[in-house]
């Protein structure tokens, strides 16, 4: 996709995730590929996968188009604008789903066409759809690739006092030198670990059971926070409002309410939407 001076869609304004989940991809072991697969159950809740199409939007590292693999899925394609996250999802999932059926594609999700692709019993874009540069569209986008009877499940930023300054941090860190990103990453991690020590918690435990949350892990994370940029959040609200007008209903959401500050950023919440 073509992009102009206020155009932040296309994959030259975008921060480098693809390098980022290359990196992360390397060390991926079955451990994390479990803690995937427990994710991935938590928002599917009682709807089974096995034998089910399963998109990924945005795939990163592929880690969870290896998990839908792992759950039974039909067939999973995954898609991300990155070409380096698309090499990575392929080399996972020969690693870990070789006899599976999967094809991955350099797609943006402002291209993607149910004529072309089909319709998908899910459609999967966790921490994703804020960051390709109109949040809305990309929504609206990812619903349609939603068949009947089918889940949408997804995670967004949730919005927070201190989202406009890291809107200009972001778009900093994602235009910074090497240098200069590991200076900011050393002082979010230093404050951080004081902030932790203050509330009377181990900053080596917090990294060390970091995986559980995904599969992830904790320094990748802050490159990828840090560097998050295009970035928009959204309210929960907004969220069920964007919902209502696909014709889509909530079954299950894992959200934080209330005002929140986000000194050190802000979390995902979690959504599952069916389709009558």
């Amino acid at each position: 996709m073509a992009t102009n001076s206020k155009d932040v869609t296309g994959l030259e304004s975008h921060f480098a995730f693809g390098e980022n989940w290359a990196s992360y991809a390397k060390s991926v072991d079955t451990q994390q590929i479990d803690e995937a697969i427990a994710g991935l159950r938590k928002l599917l809740g009682d709807y089974d996968l096995a034998g089910k199409r399963f998109l990924d939007i945005g795939c990163g590292s592929g880690i969870h188009s290896v998990a839908a693999s792992c759950l039974g899925a039909s067939e999973v394609v995954a898609v991300d604008l990155d070409p380096e996250a698309v090499g990575t999802t392929k080399a996972l999932l020969e690693r870990f789903a070789r006899n599976s059926r999967w094809r991955v594609e350099q797609i943006s999700v402002f291209n993607l066409e149910p004529e072309v692709l089909g319709t998908f019993s899910v459609v999967y874009s966790w921490g994703v759809l804020h960051h390709t540069g109109s949040m809305n569209l990309a929504i609206r986008k990812a619903t349609a690739m939603v068949g009947e009877g089918g889940r949408f499940l997804f995670a967004l930023y949730y919005r927070t006092w201190m989202c406009p300054f890291w809107k200009m941090e972001k778009r900093w860190y994602s235009r910074a030198s090497k240098p200069a990103q590991s200076l900011a990453r050393g002082l979010y991690v230093t404050l951080y670990a004081m902030r932790l020590w203050a509330a009377g918690r181990s900053f080596r435990k917090h990294v060390d059971s970091y995986h559980n949350r995904r599969g992830m892990d904790f320094y990748h994370d802050v490159h990828d926070w840090l560097g998050g940029y295009p970035y928009e959040s959204i309210s929960s609200d907004e969220v069920e409002a964007l919902m209502r007008q696909a014709h889509m209903a909530r079954v299950r959401s894992f959200v934080k309410e209330g005002s929140i500050v986000g000194i050190f950023g802000s979390g995902c919440n979690e959504y599952a939407y069916g389709r009558p």
